[in-house]
């Protein structure tokens, strides 16, 4: 990449992954084999920041999935942390639709001054348009946004039609739908989320997939305003998906909306 790209954007990271140090590795493998994607490092804080900053990201979206009820409480008070030492951080916590008391698990993302909850219903093993979910929903609705997983030509537990139910039936609920809106499922993605009201979406893990034409049709049609950047860290390189970002075509002011701009108008920055 031409050397001139970097510091002429301002970048917000709107999906990145982060692991407490003791399972850090374990994490970062485990992700790579669901996928069966070799990672591109590994989920410290530190050294996600130290991938960002070679592009010159300022701030990161950080989160981290509870894959049972239990981790919950421990996750939350870890994302907690890690903003509280790096100021560049903007922390999503995380629930279970199998928690037996979701009311204290939203109510501990609330006091710890969290930005939002994330989901990952295929990891998690959850419908993401289940009565279960739903009541997470219900709890969040107007108060909390959520970043969701979308789409795994594997599994249905987060198909692009669910996320359309949950918006039918929580049209105030902020639901940011990752990898624009269905990794591996993009098709499918465009013909259920395209046109509605409250939903963004992230261009992460899927711009190695798709086409630039087909990427930029997707951003289009989406709108614009409605897309953010974000790299999945530690999936893939900062340096790879801005390069691959900026292939799509748009304008400057246009990149600089996706880069930075709307991430910071959805949380209010």
């Amino acid at each position: 990449m031409n050397p001139d790209v970097y510091g002429k954007y301002e970048i917000i990271d709107a999906h990145s992954h982060i692991f407490p140090d003791k399972i850090a590795e374990n994490a970062t493998v485990n992700i790579g084999h669901f996928y069966d994607i070799p990672m591109n490092n590994c989920g410290f804080s530190e050294k996600l920041i130290e991938a960002g900053s070679r592009i010159g990201v300022r701030k990161y979206l950080v989160c981290s999935t509870a894959t049972s009820p239990k981790q919950t409480h421990n996750i939350n008070l870890f994302i907690s942390r890690e903003c509280a030492a790096h100021s560049c951080f903007y922390g999503f916590g995380t629930t279970h639709a199998d928690s037996e008391d979701l009311e204290a698990d939203i109510k501990q993302i609330k006091e710890l001054g969290l930005h939002g909850v994330k989901l990952h219903p295929d990891f998690q093993k959850f419908n993401a348009d289940s009565p279960e979910a739903f009541r997470i929903y219900e709890l969040m609705e107007g108060e909390l946004p959520l970043l969701i997983h979308c789409g795994d030509a594997r599994y249905d537990f987060s198909a692009p039609r669910r996320i359309a139910n949950i918006h039918r039936n929580f049209p105030k609920l902020k639901i940011l739908a990752a990898h624009l809106g269905g990794y591996q499922q993009w098709d499918e993605a465009e013909k259920w989320l395209t046109g509605l009201d409250n939903v963004r979406f992230d261009v992460s893990s899927s711009l190695a997939f798709l086409t630039p034409e087909r990427a930029a049709g997707l951003v289009r049609g989406y709108g614009i305003e409605n897309c953010f950047f974000g790299s999945d860290f530690p999936m893939w390189s900062h340096e790879d998906e801005l390069m691959r970002f900026l292939k799509l075509g748009f304008t400057e002011e246009e990149n600089q909306k996706i880069l930075a701009d709307n991430f910071k108008e959805f949380l209010g920055i």
